[in-house]
């Protein structure tokens, strides 16, 4: 059984990270030998894209602490971006005195577009679709054996009518496909491809588009968690002494939240955070990061007005309670996930069985580092625990050795000024 509280593991070496995480996890270490190689082949590469010449690495970290229904797990995070592991980790670790993560998603169902035009009355043509609904399933639940053996395949058809576009009013006919365990695209696709010539003879008119939707707002992953009050204060104070107690930074927290619920410019920086932490955990997996940040955006603008993905507030309690609903077309088989060794080790340590549980953490995640960004944000700001991190890229980048980019990080941080020209300078005092 797994166990996602590892202490002191910031402070040892890759090597001892990598044995910790096995034997936390009950699983064995050469399984976690993609993390450091890469996970994927020169020649496997050249069959992933075109004109392939070559490879580009990101760091992967692991989320320790997460609790997702009752389950510890451990998190692989792959990003570039400072601070965003060790800030959800940490709020993981504050969620878990309320019980941790709750999470629930809806069933995997994914939605296929069909453009309809050139017909003679669409709201007529609409209806003669629907006439033919049972006929039309019936053909698409034919096309894939296999998912339907594991209890996918079509699930409903819809028709739109598009009435104030740039040529005019058509129709959309939108196929529901549940897709089980995969991220669904070329199931999806599949279907609209056969459909097409069928809805063209039921109506007369052409089948233009044919192409899954990435607003899958038919598949919904959910997350909630209570932080008891208590377990937000911390020491120490703000420039004028006051100290930051549990009530004062909940409070502060969902001040910063209603920022983002009211007003667009704050709400894209708001759901940035939140992206910080689910494309890291997306990219890790192999999973498609574009289809659900494109998704994500569209959701939060679903009400004609974009505004923040996640909500913030309190219980009877005093607690501070948060919870996250966006679309999370995940899968586990297929894919990236199939080819890429470091993705399939991903999977294999986070122990998820189901595409479904996958959507469950990563919209953990989410949250858990929306609350790291609001919390730093409401209390010290958001550079005083960025700035440590972003010193030792800064170092790197300047050309500190191993051994002296922590002691000129340090000093940066220090002097309140991280740019690479200083950290040339202490290089050269050190040096010297």
């Amino acid at each position: 059984m797994t166990n996602s509280r590892i202490s002191g593991f910031y402070n040892l070496s890759l090597d001892d990270r990598l044995a910790k995480v096995a034997a936390s996890a009950d699983f064995p270490t050469d399984g976690l030998t993609p993390f450091t190689t890469g996970g994927l082949t020169p020649e496997a590469a050249d069959h992933m894209v075109e004109n392939a010449v070559g490879m580009f690495s990101l760091p992967l970290g692991i989320g320790l602490n997460f609790q997702v229904n009752g389950r510890d797990v451990l998190v692989p995070m792959t990003l570039e971006e400072p601070s965003v592991v060790a800030g959800a980790s940490f709020m993981a670790k504050l969620a878990r005195a309320g019980g941790g993560f709750q999470a629930t998603c809806s069933a995997p169902e994914m939605i296929g577009q069909m453009q309809l035009l050139d017909v003679d009355d669409v709201h007529a043509t609409r209806l003669k679709v629907y006439e033919h609904k049972a006929d039309l399933l019936a053909e698409a639940d034919s096309i894939d054996p296999v998912l339907k053996k594991f209890g996918g395949g079509a699930r409903d058809l819809e028709v739109r009518v598009i009435d104030d576009s740039p040529i005019g009013a058509f129709l959309v006919v939108h196929l529901i496909y549940d897709v089980r365990d995969a991220m669904g695209a070329n199931a999806v696709n599949t279907a609209c491809e056969r459909l097409a010539p069928r809805i063209e003879a039921i109506t007369g008119g052409r089948v233009h588009l044919r192409i899954l939707s990435n607003l899958a707002d038919r598949r919904i992953a959910r997350a909630r968690c209570v932080i008891p009050v208590k377990e937000l204060a911390f020491g120490g104070g703000d420039p004028s002494g006051r100290p930051y107690t549990g009530e004062r930074v909940r409070d502060g927290i969902i001040e910063a939240y209603a920022f983002a619920a009211s007003d667009p410019y704050r709400a894209a920086t708001h759901n940035k955070g939140i992206m910080n932490g689910v494309d890291a955990v997306v990219i890790a997996t192999g999973n498609d990061w574009r289809a659900i940040e494109a998704g994500a955006h569209a959701y939060a603008a679903r009400s004609g007005r974009y505004t923040s993905l996640s909500t913030w507030g309190k219980n009877r309690d005093g607690d501070l309670v948060g919870t996250l609903e966006m679309p999370m077309a995940v899968g586990i088989v297929g894919g990236a996930t199939k080819v890429h060794s470091a993705a399939q080790a991903a999977v294999k340590l986070m122990g998820v069985k189901t595409a479904s549980e996958l959507a469950e953490i990563i919209v953990s995640v989410g949250l858990a580092q929306n609350m790291a960004a609001l919390r730093a944000l409401a209390t010290e700001g958001i550079q005083r625990g960025h700035m440590s991190l972003h010193a030792r890229q800064v170092a790197i980048a300047a050309g500190a050795s191993a051994d002296l980019v922590e002691k000129v990080a340090a000093q940066m941080v220090a002097e309140k000024v991280v740019r690479i020209d200083r950290a040339e300078e202490i290089l050269k005092e050190m040096k010297s």
